[in-house]
């Protein structure tokens, strides 16, 4: 890090603590988001023509008062935080060279408002983890098959009068997911277009009866934090193949 780095991360931290003194609420999730944002973009790295890489091990430091109301968010935070930094990184064509981890710190140095961004470049293999997302509750897919509907027997039960006890299903199989429709009722959709059975990108949205149902793929880390960056890149989760991956539905 050069002087001028260390210059415009010293005027920061008194705008930070300005903003702080006058501002007395307490921070909000979206600073958090924005400081990684600011972090991604100040520390990317051009390796090469093709190649900018960005730190993908993040520790946020917060005030105490703010520290205990975040983390009384939970996963949910920490979930939301990590899509929205792979989205960032995915829209300016940045690198991760391993899976992302964001920590949250408390910092009794820091006024209330204020929140800084340590971060660091830590290689490693990459396990991602796919959620779904449904009338604001995430459920983890735990299972290759998970079948959604109104009946008991469903592994996840929606109260919607409009949909069928089995409705459909969402294969993943670690890397690739795909949806199909399990003969329904009155249907399914997959970004407004009718389903029968088709791949699935990150940030899908299924619509059965009048629930929305959207696919989030998170990328974990899985890597020892003494490992040194190396020059292997994560990538993204591509879509199934058109027909399914697991092959053509009986």
């Amino acid at each position: 890090m050069g002087i001028l780095d260390n210059l415009e991360r010293g005027l920061e931290r008194v705008v930070n603590g300005a903003f702080a003194k006058t501002f007395r609420s307490g921070l909000q999730p979206v600073e958090i988001t924005a400081a990684l944002r600011r972090e991604l973009d100040t520390k990317a790295a051009v390796v090469s023509r093709d190649r900018v890489l960005v730190p993908n091990k993040f520790t946020v430091r917060l005030a105490p008062d703010d520290y205990e109301r975040m983390v009384a968010m939970g996963a949910t935070l920490t979930d939301e935080l990590t899509r929205l930094v792979t989205k960032h990184a995915a829209t300016q064509h940045y690198q991760f060279a391993g899976g992302i981890k964001i920590s949250l710190r408390s910092d009794p140095t820091l006024a209330m408002g204020v929140v800084q961004v340590d971060s660091e470049n830590v290689s490693g293999s990459v396990t991602w983890v796919a959620v779904l997302e449904i009338a604001g509750q995430r459920y983890p897919i735990a299972k290759s098959r998970t079948v959604i509907g109104r009946g008991t027997e469903a592994d996840i039960t929606v109260d919607d009068s409009g949909i069928s006890r089995k409705h459909v299903e969402v294969l993943w199989d670690g890397t690739r997911a795909q949806a199909n429709d399990l003969g329904s009722t009155n249907g399914s959709k997959l970004n407004g277009q009718r389903l029968v059975s088709a791949a699935l990108e990150a940030d899908s949205v299924i619509t059965i009866g009048q629930t929305s149902i959207v696919l989030r793929l998170l990328p974990q880390a899985s890597a020892s934090p003494s490992a040194p960056a190396s020059a292997e890149t994560v990538q993204t989760p591509r879509a199934a193949e058109p027909g399914g991956f697991w092959g053509p539905r009986e």
